[in-house]
């Protein structure tokens, strides 16, 4: 029906017709596939929620004299700095430090990332490996996003396909990346936003690749390549959707261009830090099976509900519950009612759709072709210990 370079040229005229994924799901129930998917040019789709495997690249540029920094703090979180002279790269989930060195856990990666996004000056402190080239050994300063060179996010696991429940059938409390879990199965946690999610809706990423322009903490990023524990070959339904994590990718965007209200640092009780990310993906109706494939609802996907008081790799769940379940607030495991909350923001992922929607309706975002697939056939590997016995507390 349509190729991109036609629906670009749609969108620089401001003449693009751009649907949320709801506002789509809407329109096919009106009027149906054939004629939603002549109607409609591109539909955006949005979240926000906790992408801990998210960092960014900062480039402070050179002192006087020079310094080759080996160890490096931001507002006191260790930032790598096993590279380039003064590149550094800044993780989410890294944990701040005291002055006497001791882990301070409340705070971390992500909030000094949101903070640098927000324009607010970070102290920074620096010890250099003295060489000829390099004879600094230290320095000290401020830095803002104004004063460095480059600095952006590059995150190598963002966008979970679809994820898992959290419950807790132990008697003790757990802190989890999901949050707390209380015991005897006292609450249940699950992230992913469901049907508005992006790759819900293009299960096998036939409209997303290596290359793929997208919204990124409130900029404009780019899907980078596959993301860490990218797992295609999860178990699927009929509709192509995966029963668990399945899918996911990696994303690059200028972090100065991005906008503090999508981009926030936060802390799980017991657990540490990380971020909260806007991501928003726009996805081109070329023919009518992509209108098909964005008419998915919530009872149509499925989350597994896994065990988190088991401490094993691969934990026992109680079966499967869909996201209509989840999202009423309540589920039920063993004949026990069991209260539900989400990670990610179902406001704010509607948001990031939304705006995503006004820049393609405005003529500021136009959509990329990807120049590679995303690897549909990749396997998801375990690690084992040989030789030595491991001791489960």
């Amino acid at each position: 029906m349509r190729t991109i370079a036609d629906i670009n040229d749609k969108i620089s005229h401001q003449r693009a017709v751009v649907c949320t994924v709801e506002e789509l799901k809407a329109r096919v129930a009106d009027v149906g596939v054939t004629q939603a998917a002549k109607e409609v040019d591109v539909i955006t789709t949005g979240t926000f929620e906790p992408m801990e495997s998210s960092g960014a690249i900062i480039n402070l540029g050179h002192t006087d004299p020079p310094i080759k920094i080996r160890h490096c703090w931001l507002d006191g979180v260790s930032a790598y700095s096993g590279f380039g002279a003064v590149d550094l790269y800044l993780g989410a989930t890294q944990v701040s430090e005291s002055a006497d060195g001791e882990e301070m856990r409340e705070r971390g990666g992500g909030h000094v990332i949101a903070n640098l996004i927000a324009g607010k000056p970070v102290p920074l402190r620096a010890l250099g490996q003295v060489t000829d080239c390099y004879p600094r050994a230290s320095f000290e300063t401020t830095i803002t996003r104004d004063t460095i060179n480059q600095f952006y996010l590059f995150n190598p696991r963002n966008l979970y396909q679809n994820f898992i429940v959290g419950v807790n059938g132990g008697d003790r409390p757990l802190f989890t990346y999901l949050g707390p879990l209380q015991p005897r199965l006292g609450n249940a946690v699950y992230s992913n936003p469901g049907a508005i999610s992006p790759l819900l809706n293009d299960p096998d990423l036939q409209l997303i690749g290596i290359g793929t322009r997208i919204f990124l903490g409130g900029g404009i990023g780019y899907v980078a390549w596959e993301g860490t524990q990218h797992f295609p070959l999860q178990r699927r339904l009929p509709n192509r959707t995966p029963i668990g994590p399945a899918a996911t990718l990696a994303l690059i965007g200028d972090a100065k261009q991005m906008d503090a209200r999508w981009v926030r640092g936060c802390y799980f009780k017991g657990y540490g830090p990380s971020l909260m990310l806007g991501v928003g993906v726009p996805l081109p109706v070329l023919h009518e099976e992509v209108v098909a494939r964005c008419t998915v609802q919530d009872q149509d996907l499925v989350a597994p509900v896994v065990d988190f008081s088991i401490p094993r790799r691969v934990r026992p769940t109680f079966g499967l519950v869909s996201y209509s379940q989840l999202k009423l607030g309540r589920i039920v495991i063993d004949g026990k009612s069991v209260r539900v909350a989400p990670l990610a923001s179902i406001f704010r992922s509607r948001q990031v759709a939304v705006e995503l929607k006004a820049w393609i309706a405005d003529g500021a975002f136009m959509l990329t072709e990807f120049v590679a697939p995303i690897p549909a056939d990749q396997t998801f590997r375990p690690q084992d210990v040989w030789g030595s016995q491991i001791a489960i507390d």
